[in-house]
Protein backbone atom coordinates (compact mmCIF):
# COMPACT_ATOMS: atom_id res chain seq x y z
CA UNK A 1 0.00 0.00 0.00
CA UNK A 2 3.29 2.74 0.67
CA UNK A 3 4.31 1.55 -2.40
CA UNK A 4 1.07 2.19 -4.47
CA UNK A 5 0.42 5.99 -2.59
CA UNK A 6 4.64 6.53 -3.41
CA UNK A 7 4.03 5.53 -6.99
CA UNK A 8 0.98 7.74 -7.23
CA UNK A 9 2.19 10.57 -5.40
CA UNK A 10 5.37 10.64 -7.67
CA UNK A 11 2.80 10.83 -10.75
CA UNK A 12 0.86 13.55 -9.34
CA UNK A 13 3.99 15.48 -8.43
CA UNK A 14 5.29 14.88 -12.26
CA UNK A 15 1.76 15.63 -13.84
CA UNK A 16 1.22 18.72 -11.64
CA UNK A 17 5.03 19.96 -12.84
CA UNK A 18 3.78 19.58 -16.47
CA UNK A 19 1.43 21.99 -15.90
CA UNK A 20 2.60 24.49 -14.01
CA UNK A 21 4.34 26.49 -16.88
CA UNK A 22 8.03 25.66 -16.26
CA UNK A 23 9.04 23.99 -19.02
CA UNK A 24 7.32 26.23 -21.76
CA UNK A 25 8.90 29.61 -19.37
CA UNK A 26 12.39 27.92 -20.16
CA UNK A 27 10.96 27.51 -24.15
CA UNK A 28 10.00 31.22 -24.67
CA UNK A 29 13.46 32.34 -22.28
CA UNK A 30 15.26 30.39 -25.15
CA UNK A 31 13.00 32.19 -27.70
CA UNK A 32 14.06 35.08 -26.43
CA UNK A 33 18.25 34.58 -26.45
CA UNK A 34 18.08 33.00 -30.02
CA UNK A 35 15.58 36.08 -31.25
CA UNK A 36 18.40 37.96 -29.79
CA UNK A 37 21.20 36.44 -31.37
CA UNK A 38 19.74 37.16 -34.66
CA UNK A 39 19.63 40.76 -33.67
CA UNK A 40 23.17 40.27 -33.08
CA UNK A 41 23.79 38.54 -36.69
CA UNK A 42 22.32 41.05 -38.79
CA UNK A 43 23.94 44.11 -36.82
CA UNK A 44 27.29 42.29 -37.28
CA UNK A 45 26.34 41.57 -41.26
CA UNK A 46 26.14 45.74 -41.25
CA UNK A 47 29.46 46.21 -39.12
CA UNK A 48 31.09 44.07 -41.93
CA UNK A 49 29.76 45.71 -44.91
CA UNK A 50 30.60 48.98 -43.73
CA UNK A 51 34.26 48.73 -44.04
CA UNK A 52 34.20 47.83 -47.80
CA UNK A 53 31.09 50.75 -48.62
CA UNK A 54 33.44 53.55 -46.88
CA UNK A 55 36.17 51.76 -49.07
CA UNK A 56 34.16 52.59 -52.11
CA UNK A 57 33.29 55.89 -51.49
CA UNK A 58 36.82 57.30 -50.65
CA UNK A 59 38.31 56.35 -53.65
CA UNK A 60 35.48 58.64 -55.59
CA UNK A 61 34.56 61.66 -52.59
CA UNK A 62 37.97 61.67 -50.89
CA UNK A 63 37.52 65.45 -49.88
CA UNK A 64 34.31 64.29 -47.91
CA UNK A 65 37.00 63.15 -44.99
CA UNK A 66 34.46 64.11 -42.57
CA UNK A 67 31.48 62.05 -43.39
CA UNK A 68 33.46 59.20 -44.20
CA UNK A 69 35.66 59.43 -40.53
CA UNK A 70 31.78 59.51 -38.55
CA UNK A 71 30.53 56.35 -40.63
CA UNK A 72 34.18 54.94 -39.11
CA UNK A 73 33.71 56.27 -35.55
CA UNK A 74 30.42 54.98 -35.33
CA UNK A 75 31.10 51.46 -36.72
CA UNK A 76 34.01 51.76 -34.31
CA UNK A 77 31.82 52.55 -31.48
CA UNK A 78 29.24 49.64 -32.04
CA UNK A 79 32.16 47.20 -32.17
CA UNK A 80 33.90 48.30 -29.52
CA UNK A 81 30.85 47.13 -27.24
CA UNK A 82 31.30 43.67 -25.80
CA UNK A 83 27.25 41.97 -25.78
CA UNK A 84 26.25 38.73 -25.09
CA UNK A 85 22.74 37.38 -24.61
CA UNK A 86 22.93 39.04 -20.82
CA UNK A 87 22.12 42.49 -22.41
CA UNK A 88 18.44 41.30 -22.93
CA UNK A 89 18.51 41.22 -19.15
CA UNK A 90 20.06 44.94 -18.48
CA UNK A 91 17.74 47.83 -20.13
CA UNK A 92 20.83 50.02 -19.66
CA UNK A 93 23.09 48.17 -21.82
CA UNK A 94 20.30 47.44 -24.01
CA UNK A 95 19.84 51.21 -24.18
CA UNK A 96 23.66 52.32 -24.66
CA UNK A 97 23.56 49.42 -27.51
CA UNK A 98 20.85 50.96 -29.71
CA UNK A 99 22.11 54.54 -29.08
CA UNK A 100 25.50 53.05 -30.36
CA UNK A 101 23.42 51.57 -33.53
CA UNK A 102 21.39 54.53 -33.67
CA UNK A 103 24.31 56.58 -34.30
CA UNK A 104 25.80 54.56 -36.32
CA UNK A 105 22.81 54.64 -38.93
CA UNK A 106 22.89 58.42 -38.59
CA UNK A 107 26.66 58.23 -40.20
CA UNK A 108 25.70 56.26 -42.57
CA UNK A 109 22.25 58.35 -43.70
CA UNK A 110 25.24 61.20 -44.15
CA UNK A 111 26.89 58.80 -46.04
CA UNK A 112 24.30 58.51 -48.75
CA UNK A 113 23.61 62.11 -48.57
CA UNK A 114 27.52 62.40 -49.78
CA UNK A 115 26.73 59.52 -52.75
CA UNK A 116 23.72 61.85 -53.90
CA UNK A 117 26.42 64.49 -54.76
CA UNK A 118 28.40 62.19 -56.52
CA UNK A 119 26.52 60.80 -59.96
CA UNK A 120 29.67 58.97 -61.09
CA UNK A 121 29.63 56.81 -57.90
CA UNK A 122 26.25 55.86 -57.96
CA UNK A 123 26.79 54.38 -61.39
CA UNK A 124 29.96 52.38 -60.12
CA UNK A 125 28.73 49.39 -59.55
CA UNK A 126 30.84 48.14 -56.67
CA UNK A 127 28.79 50.64 -55.16
CA UNK A 128 25.71 49.74 -56.12
CA UNK A 129 26.16 46.41 -55.11
CA UNK A 130 27.40 47.32 -51.52
CA UNK A 131 24.64 49.76 -51.57
CA UNK A 132 21.97 47.00 -52.21
CA UNK A 133 23.83 44.66 -49.78
CA UNK A 134 23.09 47.60 -46.72
CA UNK A 135 19.84 48.27 -47.93
CA UNK A 136 19.33 44.66 -47.60
CA UNK A 137 20.53 44.32 -44.33
CA UNK A 138 18.81 47.19 -42.65
CA UNK A 139 15.78 45.00 -43.33
CA UNK A 140 16.89 42.44 -41.79
CA UNK A 141 17.99 43.99 -38.74
CA UNK A 142 14.01 45.32 -38.70
CA UNK A 143 12.83 42.28 -39.12
CA UNK A 144 15.59 40.63 -36.25
CA UNK A 145 13.78 43.44 -34.16
CA UNK A 146 10.39 42.24 -34.87
CA UNK A 147 10.95 38.30 -34.14
CA UNK A 148 12.71 39.61 -30.89
CA UNK A 149 10.01 41.90 -29.68
CA UNK A 150 7.75 39.23 -30.78
CA UNK A 151 9.56 36.83 -28.57
CA UNK A 152 10.06 38.94 -25.74
CA UNK A 153 6.26 39.70 -25.59
CA UNK A 154 5.43 35.86 -25.63
CA UNK A 155 8.30 35.31 -22.91
CA UNK A 156 6.93 38.54 -20.52
CA UNK A 157 3.51 37.05 -21.48
CA UNK A 158 4.54 33.24 -20.47
CA UNK A 159 5.59 34.85 -16.62
CA UNK A 160 2.71 36.84 -15.79
CA UNK A 161 -0.14 34.28 -16.97
CA UNK A 162 -1.57 31.50 -13.81
CA UNK A 163 -0.07 29.46 -13.09
CA UNK A 164 3.22 30.20 -14.51
CA UNK A 165 3.48 33.46 -13.08
CA UNK A 166 3.72 31.26 -9.40
CA UNK A 167 6.23 29.08 -11.24
CA UNK A 168 8.55 32.16 -12.14
CA UNK A 169 8.36 33.62 -8.72
CA UNK A 170 9.36 30.79 -6.49
CA UNK A 171 11.36 28.57 -8.73
CA UNK A 172 12.82 30.48 -11.69
CA UNK A 173 13.02 34.27 -10.91
CA UNK A 174 13.33 35.31 -14.36
CA UNK A 175 13.08 39.41 -14.79
CA UNK A 176 10.84 40.72 -17.69
CA UNK A 177 12.56 41.29 -20.75
CA UNK A 178 13.14 44.15 -22.11
CA UNK A 179 11.82 45.19 -26.15
CA UNK A 180 13.74 47.20 -28.93
CA UNK A 181 12.62 50.54 -28.54
CA UNK A 182 11.96 53.20 -31.11
CA UNK A 183 15.05 55.93 -30.88
CA UNK A 184 13.83 59.86 -29.75
CA UNK A 185 11.92 61.82 -32.36
CA UNK A 186 11.58 58.59 -34.69
CA UNK A 187 7.54 59.06 -34.45
CA UNK A 188 8.05 62.30 -36.65
CA UNK A 189 8.02 61.72 -40.35
CA UNK A 190 11.36 62.99 -41.94
CA UNK A 191 11.21 65.80 -44.33
CA UNK A 192 12.67 65.07 -47.18
CA UNK A 193 14.16 68.36 -49.26
CA UNK A 194 15.09 68.59 -53.02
Amino acid sequence: MRRFALLLSIIFVALSLNGCGYNQIQQNDEGVIAAWGDVEAAYQRRADLIPNLVEVVKGYAAHEKETLTAVTEARAKVGQMKLGSDVINNPQALAQFQAAQGGLSSALSRLMVVVERYPDLKANQNFLDLQHQLEGTENRINVARVRYNDAVRIFNTSIRTFPNNLTNNFLLKLPRREPFKAEAGAEKAPSVKF
